[in-house]
């Protein structure tokens, strides 16, 4: 049998490589910007077209690079960062492996101008596909710029599984966050398309993160320090009541590298124990200095992951220096001392209801009838009170069976939760349906009974209307006498320019709006005055999870959205008449079997299941 392994040809294994340095225009902005950090940059310009697809530039003014030095910096596993394998147990820099040039090389048009401070002219080279065009000398500033153009240009397969250019260009703006966050010393600027988004002067942490999430978020931040000798924490967390049911604004820094940690994650969440609800996030900037020789970078190709010696610690100082700043800037609840106990509750009456009052009627009494009115008006003059019992005799032989009070009504329970106008027209059925735990519809059927999720089924009634609507572009705005102003970071604002379309079409209307401040002007019927910051925050959150970028995608991305946040709730009481609209309606949907995330609605139990129970 004749050898069948061979040594793969560089193209080939660079374009192997690339696929795990490289997966969209966001890692390339990442490797290019940290280059530039490493290099000594005070000032860094990304200039990006067609989000990251058509160029991604990254100029900067560092300390540049030499011809030479300019030729190996494209070759595989060629860097300065490192001389031996000792060196990445104490790694200082960003980028270290010298794949990432190579990476990106192999698979776009790449031109690089750089030049040293100490020389007169600089080196321009030329790469197309791991092969050198072109290298020449050139007249150029002080630093490098790096301009890659036509990503993926040679792998058609990879260059297809690209999202839009919006997708693209919101992932692009994540990682210009993270590594701006970073580093607030540096001036860093940020252009699509030709204008400008960003301008991020150089300034401290907390003005950085002011700056790109806007003005706003400085009231928002409470200061978290704490020193010790395994590690040095810094920066801030967010106010409880500022919590969002989004992922958006959390962010780890370990020597001023951005990472994700699930583990340090829970230990904030564990301090946030008690002040927000199970299904909020709280916001977070936090920044973490340990010795490099006890954490481990090289252990993911993205480098976003870091193995700690110590976790178990780690997570416990992380968390005690949150819930120390939280109860130091009197944002937790503390204990107060000075407060009379004889004015609190008792332990015992804590969770006991309020008890209402028995009255006693007595049904058979009348001071309405005639022969009661016709005494009153006799008795103007002042009598004895001798014989008054006479004005009562044969009083009860009198009363008709008409006048009398065969029953006692008493005001009904307040119904907590309706999902139709009080105008709707009531429906008329013989359909029963009762309410069971404030949580199930059971109705009956000629095979035997249906027990509906009243959640799912108003939030499949809910957004196959709100489809429709955006659809056919037919639904009703409620215009706002005194239009309501919100307030959304640069991020979030462009994600409501990018769908604002499909918001008009299904009845909100928008007045000014500048690049932190929102006017609304109309919203649905459906949709409360009050609830509006709550929906629009809710569906910038849905959007950012999502992956996808056409036009149908929004669509659905917004009736999901709004179906959930508007439907009626599980512990909300509802009237007949809502119980069978809600089972009509259900049942008139094309599909009732499933809510729009694809959890069951109803069941169904026929008589013979009841049969088999008593068997």
């Amino acid at each position: 049998m004749g050898d069948i392994i061979k040594l793969l040809p560089d193209h080939v294994a660079n374009q192997i490589a690339a696929g795990e340095v490289v997966q969209r225009p966001a890692s390339v902005v990442k490797e290019l910007m940290e280059n530039a950090i490493d290099a000594g940059a005070t000032s860094i310009k990304l200039i990006i077209k067609d989000g990251g697809k058509v160029l991604i530039q990254v100029v900067d003014d560092g300390v540049g690079m030499s011809d030479t030095d300019a030729r190996l910096s494209f070759e595989r596993h060629a860097t300065s960062k490192i001389q031996c394998a000792e060196d990445l147990f104490n790694l200082s820099t960003k980028g270290f492996r010298g794949e990432a040039l190579a990476s990106i090389a192999a698979i776009a048009h790449v031109e690089l101008q750089t030049k040293p401070s100490n020389t007169e002219v600089g080196t321009h080279i030329k790469i197309e596909g791991s092969k050198i065009a072109a290298q020449e000398v050139i007249v150029t500033p002080k630093g490098t710029s790096i301009a890659v153009k036509n990503l993926f240009f040679n792998i058609p397969a990879r260059r297809n599984f690209l999202k839009s250019n919006s997708v693209e260009l919101r992932h692009i703006t994540d990682e210009f966050h993270r590594v701006a966050l970073a580093h607030p010393s540096i001036h860093f600027y940020f252009y699509n398309n030709g204008s400008e988004l960003f301008n991020l002067p150089q300034s401290n942490y907390r003005q950085r993160i002011v700056n790109i999430f806007g003005s706003k978020t400085n009231e928002k931040l409470v200061p978290v320090e704490e020193e010790t000798q395994v590690v040095k924490i810094s920066g801030y967390i967010g106010k409880p009541e500022f919590a969002k049911k989004s992922r958006g604004e959390q962010y780890f820094f370990v020597n001023n590298r951005f990472i994700k940690s699930p583990y340090l994650h829970h230990a904030v969440v564990a301090a946030f124990e008690g002040l927000i609800k199970s299904e909020n996030h709280p916001g977070y900037f936090l920044y973490l200095e340990v010795d490099p020789a006890s954490i481990d970078i090289n252990i993911h190709p993205t480098k976003t992951e870091i193995k700690f010696d110590d976790e178990h610690t780690l997570y416990a100082l992380l968390r005690s220096a949150v819930k120390h700043s939280l109860g130091q800037f009197n944002v937790a609840p503390a204990l107060d001392f000075e407060q009379d106990l004889n004015l609190e509750t008792p332990y015992a009456f804590k969770n006991r209801a309020a008890e209402l009052p028995k009255v006693v009627v007595d049904s058979g009494f009348n001071p309405f009838k005639e022969e009661m009115q016709r005494g009153f008006r006799n008795s103007h003059q002042k009598e004895s009170t001798k014989g008054w019992e006479s004005m009562y005799v044969g009083l009860e032989s009198k009363v008709g069976k008409e006048d009398s009070f065969s029953s006692v009504s008493f005001e009904s329970d307040s119904i907590t939760g309706s999902i139709f106008d009080g105008s709707q027209e009531v429906m008329e059925s013989t359909t029963t349906t009762f309410q069971l735990r404030r949580k199930y519809i059971v109705t009956t059927i000629i095979s035997g009974m249906v027990v509906i999720d009243q959640s799912r089924a108003h939030q499949r009634v809910l957004y196959e209307k709100f489809l429709k609507n955006i659809t056919i572009k037919e639904a009703v705005s409620q215009q706002l006498l005194f239009p309501l102003t919100l307030s959304f970071s640069s991020s979030d604002m462009a994600i409501i320019e990018e769908i604002k379309e499909s918001l008009a079409n299904i009845g909100f209307g928008f007045g000014k709006a500048d690049k932190e401040v929102l006017e609304i002007t109309g919203v649905p019927l459906l949709v409360a005055e009050s609830e509006v910051g709550m929906v629009l925050d809710q569906l910038i959150a849905d959007y950012q999870q999502d992956v996808t970028g056409d036009n149908f995608s929004q669509t659905d991305i917004l009736s999901k959205t709004l179906c959930k946040t508007l439907a009626v709730k599980t512990g909300e009481v509802l009237d007949k008449n809502s119980q069978l609209a809600l089972v009509n309606d259900l049942f008139a949907c094309k599909e009732s079997k499933v809510s729009p995330f694809n959890k069951t609605i109803y069941i169904t139990i026929t008589e013979n299941d009841i049969d088999k129970k008593f068997i």
